[in-house]
């Protein structure tokens, strides 16, 4: 899915400026697997991604995110961590904070299939299979691997 409306009508206002932005991973496991997809616009491995829209609840935009880019249900599980994304500048120039919500999610049904164009591919990795990660994407997934737990607020001591 393109940036969502919203977000091209904030960039009309404030052009390039830090955007500051909710986002959310969705970490969704199958039995000892996790899905993770290629991403159609730089080749990275990541789990599923996405932003919050305006009024949504960030569990339910974690389970819109899995079903748009990957073809899947899942169950939001629980929140396993909230941390800050270092600034992203895009090639256009436009910038964006990223507060991220990592959701442990359980998959419930679905093939997983590259629906909106977002991912090139997508598979289920055992946990010793994430040497395609970013350090990142690693730190979400593994924040997530707990199934039960409190979550992990990064800088809250």
């Amino acid at each position: 899915m393109p940036t969502p409306d919203f977000v091209l009508e904030l960039r009309r206002h404030v052009g390039t400026h830090p955007l500051p932005l909710v986002g959310v991973t969705a970490v969704i496991f199958r039995d000892d697997r996790v899905l993770l997809g290629r991403r159609s616009d730089d080749g990275a491995l990541t789990a599923i991604t996405g932003i919050v829209d305006p009024g949504e609840e960030p569990a339910v935009a974690a389970a819109r995110e899995a079903e748009e880019e990957a073809g899947v249900r899942i169950s939001v599980d629980r929140l396993a961590w909230v941390h800050q994304i270092p600034r992203v500048t895009y090639a256009n120039g436009d910038q964006s904070d990223y507060l991220d919500l990592v959701f442990r999610c359980t998959w419930l049904e679905g093939e997983p299939e590259p629906v909106d164009g977002e991912m090139t591919d997508l598979g289920w990795f055992r946990l010793d299979e994430l040497d395609g990660l970013s350090a990142g994407h690693r730190a979400r997934v593994l924040a997530a691997v707990e199934v039960r737990g409190e979550a992990r607020f990064e800088g809250a001591g």
